[in-house]
């Protein structure tokens, strides 16, 4: 098995694996960011480029750099690799200028948007973008696109990742949706005037890095970070029936796929589960979600609560990943 280092740590890696796969190996700490890539999506990445690292050797049988950067998520490791990502400053700043990139059009709507709290590209501007732009020209503007009974379609928001294309081929059984035209003028949209009605369709949303495809049952419901995420789950003959319910109070505003550490859903659920399935009788509760103490959505989630007069700090303890 092949060794490769990112950022001077170390890993041998099973043959074939790309460089973001391995880094996500090693941890959080040497991950480049990901917009584009899905790791249950086959031939997802390429695509947004914020994935790219400087290869300063490429194997031991051929030292010398690859001398522009790659994209991690499309490069496969070699042995004897070296890789530099938060540790080569022409990096950071090359995704700096893919940042930019990104948010050209993108709106600034954070405080209207359903995805604010769980943003890939809030994140990712946060970590990676400047304090203003340099775009002068008029932003690229849609009308909102109604795609079928529970999806709409924010296409001024949408960074073409192609996530939900790839959902739309690997997991339903007929696509009737995908990306026309070419180059600035490409957008997502269905063909002529079809709904996206199959059972999988639901987990666009999931994918989706950005608020362009968001849930029409849970549009303006609340802030996520107001919201509570159980772990639950049921006999369903569809799908696996694994989810996260989004509790205020007693209600279930929401229902999603359950998601791992760098935000991907674990298993993909079923349209019946997503909106269908909105009562606590419904399902099985397992108990608090885990979440990232990093996470905006970890606000007042703790795993025990202690009487004020017995108040100590270190008998709080949030949620550990």
């Amino acid at each position: 098995m092949p060794k490769v280092t990112i950022d001077g740590k170390t890993i041998e890696v099973p043959q074939g694996t790309t460089i973001l796969q391995a880094a996500r190996m090693i941890g959080a700490e040497v991950t480049p960011p990901a917009m584009c890539y899905y790791t249950s999506l086959k031939t997802s990445g390429g695509y947004c480029r914020t994935c790219i690292v400087k290869v300063s050797k490429m194997s031991e049988a051929n030292p010398n750099p690859i001398p522009k950067p790659v994209a991690s998520c499309r490069t496969n490791v070699e042995e004897g690799m070296e890789v530099l990502n938060y540790t080569s400053p022409e990096i950071v700043e090359a995704r700096k200028g893919v940042v930019e990139f990104l948010l050209a059009n993108h709106p600034l709507d954070c405080p209207i948007c359903d995805q604010a709290g769980e943003c890939h590209l809030q994140d990712l501007s946060y970590d990676h973008g400047s304090d203003d732009t340099r775009y002068e020209f008029e932003r690229r503007k849609f009308k909102k696109i109604d795609l079928g009974p529970f999806i709409q379609l924010h296409m001024t928001r949408c960074i073409l990742c192609y996530r939900c294309v790839k959902v739309a081929d690997q997991l339903t059984d007929e696509r009737v949706h995908g990306v026309l035209n070419r180059g600035e003028v490409s957008e997502i949209s269905t063909y002529i005037t079809k709904a996206i009605e199959n059972d999988f369709s639901g987990n666009m949303i999931d994918v989706c890095p950005v608020g362009a495809l968001t849930d029409k049952t849970f549009r303006f419901k609340s802030r996520v970070w107001f919201t509570n995420p159980v772990s639950a789950h049921r006999d369903c003959k569809k799908c696996c029936g694994k989810v996260t319910l989004w509790y205020k109070g007693d209600e279930v505003l929401r229902v999603t796929g359950r998601k791992d550490k760098w935000g991907e859903v674990e298993e993909f659920i079923c349209n019946e589960c997503r909106f269908e399935k909105k009562q606590t009788l419904d399902w099985e509760i397992e108990g608090p979600t885990a979440i990232d103490r990093h996470s905006v959505i970890s606000a007042n989630h703790y795993e025990k609560i202690v009487e004020p007069s017995l108040f100590k700090l270190n008998d709080i303890k949030p949620f550990e990943d």
